[in-house]
């Protein structure tokens, strides 16, 4: 049994444009830093195909999916919203992405492989139902739990959301769905600004204030999120997994170290193992200091790959 890794280079094809962050070397430096350590010889490695038009819609609407096909330009770039633009190559980028997430829901619940990384941009955990934003198009994640649930016949799907922006997108989605629990730790107040109050009792906030300490953070996710996780019993643990809270990085203002990131990693597992059979499936979201991204994800990686 191993770790699936997927990757595909046209991921890297999508390109908001200079001084962007959400940049193809995300994935660049992260599969550099894998080479280095040697990690990548562990890996089951996994080329993604694009997501299906009837996958996509077991989340997005027709009327959105059309939306933004219409919105590609063949040349040059279009804004979905200030922060989030098309170019000819986003949404083959974006249906890798997703497709990534539903075959490392199908190879971990046949048994394929103990757990997966799906290691592909652009994110996910922006995206709503009907809305791009946040460098989103497609729900990653959302999309992977549907797959468990409506094509594997699962009865409870867990959803953890660690990056430093609330996945305010998933709560669309999820929201109310008494078969998910989505668990969110996130700093607060923060972008993007939306349904951090609980809307529904699947909806797991943990709101972390701005330069907040480790300990401090680990403290309140852990009492928000253990308990609710081991009653929740969940039979898969699907992952965003977001690097961004990460001191070093632009982006926020959080102060997690690669060991928080282990120590994620592990409670994660150790959920996973008392109630999923071991099966894990997490997905890229944010992280945008390169160099603390690519040891956060390693450390992940490191962790998930050992576990039998």
């Amino acid at each position: 049994m191993t770790t699936a890794f997927f990757s595909h280079d046209d991921c890297m094809k999508h390109n908001m444009g200079p001084e962007h962050p959400e940049c193809p070397e995300r994935i660049s430096t992260i599969l550099a830093y894998l080479a280095d350590t040697h990690l990548e010889r562990d890996l089951d490695w996994v080329r993604p195909e694009e997501i299906t038009r009837d996958q996509l819609l077991t989340v997005h609407p027709e009327t959105y999916l059309q939306q933004l096909d219409m919105m590609q330009p063949t040349r040059g770039r279009v804004f979905t919203d200030p922060d989030t633009a098309m170019m000819p190559d986003t949404l083959r980028a974006a249906r890798l992405a997703a497709g990534g997430n539903i075959q490392a829901v199908d190879m971990v619940m046949s048994s394929q492989v103990t757990n997966a990384f799906v290691c592909a941009r652009p994110p996910g955990h922006h995206a709503e139902r009907s809305k791009s934003m946040g460098f989103c198009f497609y729900n990653n994640v959302a999309l992977a739990a549907m797959r468990a649930l409506t094509f594997h016949h699962l009865e409870r799907v867990a959803i953890v959301d660690f990056d430093v922006h609330q996945g305010n997108g998933t709560v669309d989605i999820v929201g109310g769905d008494e078969r998910i629990l989505m668990c969110s730790s996130f700093q607060h107040p923060f972008y993007p600004h939306s349904h951090v109050h609980r809307q529904a009792d699947n909806i797991i906030n943990a709101p972390i204030e701005a330069n907040c300490s480790a300990l401090d953070y680990r403290k309140t996710v852990e009492a928000a999120w253990l308990k609710k996780l081991q009653d929740f019993r969940p039979q898969l643990v699907l992952i965003s997994a977001g690097f961004d809270g990460h001191k070093l990085d632009p982006m926020a203002e959080l102060n997690l170290e690669v060991d928080d990131y282990r120590w994620l990693t592990e409670m994660l597992i150790s959920v996973a193992h008392d109630h999923a059979n071991d099966r894990i499936v997490s997905t890229l979201e944010g992280g945008y200091h390169l160099k603390a991204l690519a040891e956060s994800v390693t450390a992940h990686l490191d962790l998930l790959s050992t576990v039998y």
